[in-house]
This record gives C-alpha cells, sequence and structure tokens, in this order.
C-alpha cells in the first residue's frame, strides 16, 4: 500500500518524502559534472590553453615604452671654455682695436660651462624576432602538446570517474542482494526454529537442536547489521564522488538489476587496431613528440638571434626638446653558451631515446593488458554461470536436509550446514555478477571504446 494512502488512512499528519531513485547512468552522469578529478582535469585544459596562446604571441612584435626623469644636486656635465684659445690670432687683433678693454678682459677669462642638471626622457620601441633557431615554432609546437595532453588526461579522468562510479554502485547492489539473502536465510531460520520448539515439545528433538538454529539466528542478524553499515558508508561516497545533496537517495529494485544477462558476444581482438584508440597510448605519443620538440628548443638556444626593430625617442637633456625616430638590427651569437650548449642537446636527445622506448614498451603492456580484461570477462561470466548452478543444487540440498531432518536422518548440524552452503551459494552469484558488470567496463575502457 503507498505510504501516503496509509499515513492519511491512519489519520497522521506527517508525510514521509519519496526517495530519490538514481540509476547507474545518472550517478554517472552526476559524477562527470561534479567530481573533483574531473573539475581539476578542466582547470588543466583551460590552463594548457592560456598557455598555447601566449606562446602564439611570440610570433608578432615586442613593444615596450620606457621613461626616466632626474633632478641631480649637481650638473652631470660640466666643461671649461677659454675663448680667447678659440679665435684666431687675426681676429684677436681686430676685437681688440675695437672692442673696450673689459671686454678683452672677459674674452681671455675661461668660462665654466654646466649641463644635464635634471631631464626627462622617454622613447617607444618595436623589436621583431627574425630568426630564433626556431625557439617560437618549438615553443607553439610544445604548448600545442601540452593542450593536448590536457585533453586525453579528461578522459582517461573520466574513464577512472566512470569506473568508480559502476564499482561503488555494484558494490551497493550486491550489499543490498545480500541483505535480501539475509531475510531470506532468516525466515528459513524461523521456520526451523518452530519446527523445532514442536519438536522438542513432542519429546523428538534435543533443547540443543534449538541452540545450534538460535546461534545461526544471531550470527544472521550480526551479518544485517555489518550490511547495513556498509550500505550506509556506500551512500556516503557516492554522495561525496557524485556530487549529490539528497542524503535519502537510493537504488532501483536489485531483483531489477541482477537478471543473468546473456553471454557477452565479444568480437575479435585486435590489440594493434585498439591500441592507437586508448587515451593512454596517445598520451605515451604526445610525450615522445614534447620529447623531439624539446631537443629542437635546445639546439635552437645555441643558434644566433637576428631581430630588427624601429623605435620613436624623446629627451631634453640639453636644455631644449629633441624628438628622433631610428631602426635597428641586432644580432645575438651565443659564443661560450655552446660549451653548456652541447650537453643539454645530448640531454635531451637521451630524454627522446628514452620516451621512444617506454612508448614502444608500454605499448606492449596496453595490449597484453587488453588481453587480460577480455580473459576476465569471459571468466566472469564463466564464473556467474556456475555460482547460478550451485544455487540449484544448493536449493535442493537444503530440501533434502531439511525433509531429513523432518524424518529423523539428519542432523541439525547437517541441516544448518546446507543452510549456510544455500547463503553462501546465493552471496557467490551475487559476487560475480557485480565483477562481471565491472569487468566488462574495464575491458571497454581498455580497448578505447
Amino acid at each position: 500500500m503507498n505510504k501516503h494512502i496509509l499515513t492519511l488512512l491512519l489519520g497522521a499528519s506527517i508525510t514521509v518524502p519519496a526517495q530519490q531513485v538514481y540509476t547507474l547512468e545518472q550517478l554517472k552522469d552526476s559524477a562527470l559534472r561534479h567530481n573533483m578529478a574531473i573539475r581539476e582535469a578542466k582547470y588543466n585544459i583551460a590552463s594548457a590553453q592560456q598557455t598555447r596562446q601566449e606562446a602564439f604571441t611570440k610570433y608578432f612584435p615586442e613593444i615596450s615604452g620606457t621613461g626616466a626623469t632626474f633632478n641631480a644636486h649637481r650638473s652631470t656635465a660640466k666643461m671649461t671654455v677659454n675663448p680667447s684659445e678659440a679665435l684666431p690670432a687675426s681676429l684677436s687683433q681686430s676685437l681688440a682695436q675695437a672692442l673696450p678693454a673689459e671686454a678683452i678682459a672677459a674674452l681671455q677669462s675661461p668660462i665654466s660651462v654646466h649641463m644635464m642638471k635634471n631631464g626627462t626622457i622617454a622613447g617607444i620601441s618595436a623589436i621583431w624576432p627574425v630568426f630564433t633557431g626556431g625557439q617560437i615554432k618549438s615553443g607553439n609546437k610544445l604548448a600545442q602538446i601540452g593542450e593536448d595532453a590536457a585533453l586525453l588526461q579528461l578522459k582517461l579522468s573520466e574513464n577512472e570517474v566512470s569506473k568508480q562510479t559502476e564499482e561503488y554502485f555494484w558494490q551497493w547492489v550486491s550489499l543490498e542482494s545480500k541483505m535480501r539473502t539475509v531475510d531470506t536465510v532468516a525466515h528459513l531460520l524461523r521456520d526451523v526454529e518452530k519446527d523445532v520448539t514442536t519438536a522438542i515439545k513432542a519429546g523428538m528433538a534435543l533443547q540443543n537442536d534449538l541452540l545450534q538454529v538460535q546461534l545461526r539466528e544471531n550470527e544472521t542478524e550480526s551479518q544485517r547489521i555489518r550490511l547495513q553499515n556498509g550500505i550506509s558508508i556506500l551512500r556516503l561516497l557516492l554522495m561525496q564522488y557524485c556530487g549529490l545533496k539528497n542524503e535519502q537517495f537510493s537504488l532501483p529494485d536489485p531483483s531489477t538489476l541482477t537478471a543473468i544477462p546473456e553471454a557477452e558476444s565479444l568480437e575479435p581482438l585486435v590489440p594493434e587496431t585498439s591500441l592507437r584508440q586508448t587515451a593512454e597510448y596517445q598520451l605515451l605519443v604526445k610525450g615522445t613528440d614534447a620529447a623531439k620538440w624539446e631537443k629542437k628548443m635546445a639546439i635552437g638556444q645555441q643558434m644566433p638571434t637576428v631581430a630588427v626593430g624601429a623605435g620613436y625617442n624623446y629627451h631634453n637633456l640639453l636644455e631644449n626638446n629633441r624628438t628622433f625616430g631610428m631602426a635597428f638590427a641586432t644580432v645575438s651569437v651565443p659564443i661560450s653558451g655552446w660549451w653548456g650548449g652541447s650537453h643539454a642537446i645530448k640531454r635531451k636527445t637521451l630524454a627522446l631515446r628514452n620516451a621512444e622506448e617506454q612508448l614502444k614498451d608500454k605499448s606492449e603492456l596496453l595490449m597484453i593488458n587488453m588481453q587480460n580484461n577480455r580473459n576476465s570477462v569471459t571468466e566472469a561470466q564463466q564464473q556467474l554461470t556456475i555460482a547460478q548452478r550451485s544455487i540449484v543444487q544448493a536449493e535442493e540440498n537444503l530440501r533434502l536436509h531439511h525433509n531429513q531432518y523432518k524424518a529423523g536422518t539428519a542432523t541439525m548440524s547437517n541441516l544448518l550446514e546446507a543452510q549456510a552452503l544455500y547463503q553462501q551459494a546465493l552471496d557467490s552469484r551475487t559476487d560475480a555478477f557485480a565483477r562481471l558488470q565491472t569487468q566488462r567496463l574495464i575491458y571497454r575502457q581498455s580497448i578505447g571504446r
């Protein structure tokens, strides 16, 4: 009966809020939008994009402006001028006849000249790199590789988040299924307890049989408590991992999720083809590409650089305003830098060789992992089939021991052992089913699907 209808019939004024039920796909979608690992990967992508855009600006001229003003406590330039020494002898004789004696005396006295006690300097210039040994191109290639690698890291993070969410989901389903198994076993034990109690009253059973049943009931109740605690923890883990706010959410009915799936027909595996589709392999390739461009960058740093530029300047150092434009070219040749630079090139060469060997070695491991994951799917399917068959056998074994106990041909220990085997078979089937679902996802991810 619906909870709300039951509440109205009982005349209660409090309604019970319905729990939000989340499917596996809903949980994955929420995790991919809210999980911290995904957000961190997206921040790294945004940062890599800014780095790429910053590297692109190196193709354009570098424009800079400078300005300075000063006021010294004394002139920064001083000189003494003697006019009589600067005048020719013939001119001095003519001036001596034409000028008064005081003026002649002044011309013969040294004159002190002070300059640049204060002033202002300003300018703007643009420098365009003409040749940098390929450093700008290498820097842009490395920045692009960094962005591509960040996108691949996001894909790996999405795979990991999807896998972890699915593991949590099936762990919860497994615990819920085991809780139902405990309920089934508890119901069986209650029936056995009634039968034993009746038999004891009739003098056909011993008190020890009842004690064994009660001990098993206590053990079942202990299992129930552990399962409830496990479900509670998984609820918290899913809330944190998927960014959920509703603490009262639940999952679909386990009985609708744990139906025996058809054996998956796996298409033939071609490791070399599947390898190129995986983010792990593509990331290894990016690492090798980065090592190549880093080596080119190291070579470029040891080559001459050529730049051309133009500027416009102003100063008033000579007590009047002066403006002028100019064009210039610069050449920088690292001479002594080749000593250390040659070792840097060798170091980058070794790094490139190591990256190439890592690509080959880890590619082989990735292909082996594909085959291993494929085998794991097949094994999990077979284990589930065996577990399902074991349930049928354990159920029949329990029925026979129950009838034999009633007939007096089996002991209570035999009956309880059959009950334990039945519970173990049910739990094994639950674990096998959850493992199959997880292994399928792991295999799909390992082949880049």
